[in-house]
């Protein structure tokens, strides 16, 4: 099984974070493999980077396929590209924000987002719309600290369980979802915080690992999209891709 992770961003470095993160946790005989852009933002931190990435995702996904990938991963939290790219290629497409706020329903009846800023309120709440999970977002939250900061982890990690706190006790919470993939490894660490707080009974989602586990499934049953939900668009010209 051949399993695809795409960097929405232009940083080499996140492919080698990827590798590292996913290995542990694959199976045997998954082959893993990352890519980042070759154009696009250096992180994702707005709708509006997330628009600049996605062409480049799609371009990165349809390739996947064509070099017999059996599934892919557009590796944010806003999903970007992923869409898209279902309306192109047969194999399956995961977002971890839409995997995870799915998967978060199954765990509790009400989850929190602990995003990067303040300003990943409106597009995790249109998301959780679209998803019609609207009413099963308690809370987002942000530690404040930029996507490209998170390599600090002892500083991720204190925000992280001082916020998912709060959206336990102030929110009603009972489910966490890390907002950023960059936050990938940290859930653990998380949970041991929240239990040092008291709070021994919320799981924690690392999208990332969550996503990469899905794509396994999917790919093993034979799963993918519907292609009546997503139709191939018709072949014509375009101009620059």
């Amino acid at each position: 099984m051949k399993i695809r992770v795409i960097e929405p961003v232009i940083s080499k470095t996140l492919e080698g974070t990827s590798l590292e993160e996913l290995s542990p946790i694959a199976r045997p005989d998954t082959e893993l493999s990352a890519v980042s852009l070759d154009a696009g933002p250096a992180s994702i931190e707005s709708t509006y980077e997330a628009a600049l990435a996605a062409p480049h995702v799609v371009a990165k996904i349809v390739e996947a396929q064509k070099d017999g990938v059996d599934a892919v991963i557009s590796n944010c939290m806003d999903d970007p590209g992923v869409e898209a790219a279902r309306e192109w290629v047969s194999i399956p497409v995961i977002g971890p924000a839409e995997t995870s706020m799915h998967i978060a329903t199954m765990l509790g009846h009400r989850f929190s987002i602990i995003g990067v800023l303040e300003a990943d309120e409106r597009p995790f709440q249109d998301h959780a719309r679209k998803a019609g999970l609207e009413d099963r977002l308690a809370s987002v939250r942000a530690i404040n600290i930029p996507v490209l900061e998170l390599e600090d982890r002892t500083k991720a990690v204190r925000a992280l369980v001082e916020q998912s706190v709060k959206a336990v006790q102030e929110d009603g919470a009972h489910v966490i979802i890390f907002g950023c993939t960059g936050m990938a490894g940290m859930a653990q660490d998380v949970e041991n915080g929240l239990r040092e707080q008291g709070i021994t009974d919320v799981p924690v989602i690392d999208p990332a690992k969550l996503a990469f586990k899905i794509a396994e499934a999917l790919a093993d049953m034979g799963l993918s999209h519907s292609k009546r939900t997503y139709p191939t668009p018709p072949e014509k010209e375009i101009v620059g891709y």
